[in-house]
């Protein structure tokens, strides 16, 4: 199984390219889109997206994930091989968090132009490059036979959190489509509690925790665990990041009561 995730959007003929590319070195490939709709350029959303979906994927699928925006230059071409999948894409953080997530076993760079379409353009190795790999990985090639065993990788820019004076300075990692505010504050990190004090640019206030979005009345903030795992600001039957002016990239800061 391949999974897709691009910020390519769906006016264009791009992601329709690279499944055709697929599809013709594998035509028993089984394709899913995870998004095509990460905001352009956006590497930290694409890594929030695919670190979220990836885990409720069979094993040995195939992550290909492209938000590239520094396609054509000196920035290599990866594949990840972990102890339950792969991911295939630019070597720039996108797949990173969600590869750690599963253990890291090995990491190639793809060099190998046997691997590759023919021609190969400057900006567009999403279908050139990444899609022949996935499909090539999806026939059994070993990773090895892509090029060679590397050891570093791109850090990404982005997921840390720090702790400061009893607070957890994060940072909002992506809006969805309710205007829900996700933070890059995981579980883990922060131990569910009945009030917590955010800190977004040019707002502070104390918000209580919740399971669910019911618990606060319409339109009324809470914060609670979503989902995917992350610390979540929420509006119940709202947009959070409308009434906070919120937008990926703030810093945060959340601490307890």
């Amino acid at each position: 199984m391949i999974t897709l995730t691009s910020d390519f959007g769906l006016k264009d003929p791009y992601v329709a390219e690279m499944k055709g590319v697929i599809l013709t070195i594998n035509p028993q490939a089984t394709i899913i889109d995870i998004t095509h709709t990460v905001e352009k350029f956006n590497i930290r959303e694409g890594a929030f997206v695919l670190v979220s979906a990836a885990p409720y994927f069979p094993k040995d699928t195939i992550h290909l994930a492209v938000i590239d925006p520094d396609v054509g230059t000196g920035r290599r071409s990866i594949i990840i091989q972990t102890k339950r999948d792969f991911f295939v894409g630019p070597d720039n953080g996108v797949l990173m968090l969600a590869a750690q997530n599963h253990g890291i076993e090995h990491l190639y760079e793809i060099s190998n132009p046997k691997f590759m379409l023919p021609k190969v353009s400057s900006t567009f190795h999403g279908r050139d490059v990444f899609a022949p790999a996935a499909a090539h990985l999806d026939k059994g090639v070993k990773p090895s036979e892509f090029g060679p065993e590397i050891t570093k990788v791109a850090a990404p820019k982005f997921g840390s959190v720090e702790r400061r004076n009893g607070s957890l300075i994060g940072e909002v990692w992506h809006i969805d489509d309710f205007g829900n505010i996700i933070i890059n504050i995981s579980q883990k990190d922060l131990p569910q509690n009945r009030v917590v004090n955010v800190k977004l640019p040019g707002v502070l206030q104390n918000i209580s925790f919740g399971k669910t979005y019911a618990q606060a009345k319409p339109h009324e903030p809470l914060a609670l665990i979503g989902s995917h795992g992350f610390l979540e600001i929420a509006l119940n039957q709202g947009n959070a990041a409308e009434k906070f002016h919120a937008k990926v990239g703030d810093k945060i800061e959340v601490s307890t009561e």
